[in-house]
Formats: structure tokens, sequence, C-alpha cells
């Protein structure tokens, strides 16, 4: 693991294909564009009409998209989607070598796919910027990106790539999937699982809130604004994570446990004055 705060490469203007136009393309999209990059698009929903208003050309047609010379095909599908898509991608029809990268919310799962389905000519990039659109709502700086350059042969077009990113601000941390993934299910996994919780218990706003009881009406608000698909997938294709949902459960039972002892050891006392 390493953590990368400068970068000798310059940014140049790079053709980038957008596999997954959702909320998180959509969001990417817009920096990119900023930077100057030329952005293209492909979606199962149509977004055309955004498409235009951006300035990015939207592809219905799969082979016309992998056709188009990017320089970066960037994967931004859901995780439970991802497998489906990049197996319907014409990806024989790439006219050149392309750096594949992916921005899904595991690492270990998608670094598995894109090596088994990509040609071994096209290099292969696992990403997570550990931010959206509203975390990132007001600029990228010092927010993390996460990456590991799992087969790399055009250092110039990943640097490119990467650059995007550093030239935000992000702090750019380099590490392998699976210590990505492990460190995930500890901290977004759990965070994501107490907040659902917290959601199926309704807890609400009292005219009483605390600090702490704000905080944890924030984490429940910020889970349910995510997909249930999102979650599902931070979990099913996580291999950590069911470890530390049994962790989790084991925790709530040891507290149970202890708050119950007491409560049987303060009403003998009590019956003995």
């Amino acid at each position: 693991m390493s953590v990368s705060t400068s970068s000798s490469s310059s940014s140049r203007t790079q053709k980038i294909g957008i596999v997954g136009f959702g909320t998180f393309g959509q969001f990417l999209a817009k920096t990119m564009i900023k930077q100057g990059h030329i952005l293209q698009a492909t979606s199962r929903t149509d977004h055309s009409q955004l498409c235009d208003q951006l300035g990015i050309s939207f592809f219905r047609d799969m082979r016309a998209f992998v056709e188009a010379d990017n320089d970066v095909i960037l994967i931004c599908t859901s995780i439970l989607s991802l497998s489906e898509i990049l197996k319907s991608l014409p990806l024989n029809f790439v006219k050149r070598p392309t750096l594949i990268a992916d921005v899904l919310s595991v690492k270990e799962y998608p670094r598995n796919v894109l090596l088994q389905v990509l040609p071994e000519e096209m290099d292969v990039l696992c990403t997570h910027p550990m931010f959206g659109p509203e975390s990132g709502k007001d600029g990228w700086k010092d927010l993390t990106f996460v990456f590991e350059k799992v087969r790399i042969r055009d250092e110039e077009t990943c640097s490119s790539f990467l650059q995007i990113f550093e030239s935000e601000g992000c702090k750019m941390l380099e590490m392998s999937c699976e210590e990505h993934d492990k460190a995930a299910a500890k901290s977004q996994f759990l965070t994501h699982t107490i907040g659902r919780v917290l959601s199926e218990m309704e807890i609400q706003s009292t005219p009483m809130n605390t600090k702490g009881f704000e905080k944890l009406l924030q984490v429940k608000e910020s889970s349910v604004n995510n997909s249930f698909d999102l979650f599902s997938g931070l979990f099913i294709h996580n291999k950590f994570a069911m470890q530390e949902l049994q962790n989790l459960e084991f925790a709530l039972g040891k507290v149970k446990e202890k708050l119950l002892k007491r409560m049987e050891e303060t009403s003998l006392n009590e019956h003995k004055l």
C-alpha cells in the first residue's frame, strides 16, 4: 500500500468511453469534461438527451461504442450487472489496445471478471473513488482514490487517467484489490449495514436529539439514499463481508448479554436492601 501526493506525469486530453451512464458515471463525467477530455458513453437507459447537453457522444449500439477509438473504457455499471454487461460488449471490435478501468465499490470481483473476459492485450486498472455526488459536490480535494495497476503496459495512458483525479486534489492510495476489500468490509460495508439496521428500526428525529443521535440519523439517510442493489453487491461480491456481518451480530449479542447480566445484578442488590 502506498500513498501518492504528487505526480510528474502531465495531464493530456484523453478519449474516455463510459459504460453505464447512471448517477455516478454522470458525476465523474462532469469533472472530466471540465478538464477538457473527450467523452463517449453507452448505457442500458437512453441518456442521449443529457449527453447532448453535456457535449458527450451517446451510443445505443455497443459495437459502435467500442469502435469509437477510446483511450480508456471506464466501467461504471452496478456491481451486480458487471458480468452481464461486460459479456455483452463486443470487445473483439476494439481497434487498438485500450485501458479498461472500473470504479466499482468492491475490487477483487471486477478484477477477476476483467481478467477473465478481456483480451490479453488490454490493460486493466481497478479503482475506487471513495466519494460520490454528495461528498464530492464541492470538489474532490483530499478525498481518497484507491487503485491497483492490475495489468499495465501503457504507463502513459494509465498515468494520464490517474492524473484526472490527482489534479483535483485526491489522496491517491495504491493498494491491492484484496487489501481494499478487507478494509472496505470493515468500513464501507459495516457503515451501510448499520444504516440499513437503523432504517429497519425506523428511527426518527426527536425534539431532544443529541449530537451522537444526529450522526446516526445521517448514517441511516446516507445508507438508504443508496440502492439496495449497491448494498447487496457490497455483501455478495466481497468475501470479507460475511465475517463482518457475523462480527456485528456477535458484538450485539455480547452487548445484550452484558446489559442483562448488569440488570440481574442490580435487581439482586436491590432485593438485599
